[in-house]
């Protein structure tokens, strides 16, 4: 959001120079960018879950904020020229007084909506991760290691319980962030009160 906001408010160079750092990390897919840094940087069976989790966190973190960043820059362009920033600015008001009293406020409702929308792809992302191995390490609890475990067990035809309520609540998990994404995307709306 900060990236975003500070391109949107200053423009030229500012929004030139970060614009084309989040396309570098935005032409990275994320499963195949986790798939490639935690390959890289395995975690020891040892580590802490502290350590897995950041790890599984960090790499998230480092490919997923273009897609923030660029929402909440056009939000900044659609709010910049309201006529309430131009009587703040004509008033003398300071710039950071501009961004965090009137452009920001403004402008993160958008931002709010697909983040809760994202946290369902980040858990299905995390899971798919464990599955595969690479993710989350055995002592750490994930639906992934569950569905992995499951579907490596061969007991798929005795106890098909073991495979069917990781997955179950996996996909129930991942459609209600994205219900609720879609239900805040109605609360901010102004259009649809």
């Amino acid at each position: 959001m900060i990236m975003g906001l500070l391109a949107g408010f200053f423009g030229g160079g500012t929004d030139a120079v970060l614009q084309r750092v989040g396309e570098v990390f935005f032409s990275i897919p994320l499963l195949l960018g986790g798939v490639l840094f935690l390959y890289q940087f395995p975690t020891n069976v040892d580590a802490p879950l502290i350590v897995q989790v950041s790890k599984v966190v960090f790499f998230l973190a480092l490919l997923a904020w273009p897609n923030i960043a660029r929402l909440m820059r056009s939000g900044v362009l659609q709010v910049k020229s309201a006529d309430y920033v131009q009587a703040a600015r004509a008033l003398g008001a300071r710039p950071s007084r501009i961004i965090f009293s009137h452009i920001l406020p403004n402008s993160l409702a958008p931002v709010i909506v697909v983040a809760t929308i994202n946290l369902g792809v980040f858990i299905a992302i995390e899971a798919t991760l464990s599955f595969l191995g690479i993710g989350l390490q055995p002592p750490a609890i994930s639906w992934g290691i569950a569905i992995s475990d499951a579907s490596g067990l061969g007991l798929i035809r005795a106890a098909p319980f073991m495979l069917l309520f990781p997955s179950l609540f996996l996909s129930l998990t991942v459609l209600a962030f994205i219900l609720l994404g879609d239900t805040v995307r109605d609360a901010f709306d102004p259009k649809l009160r």
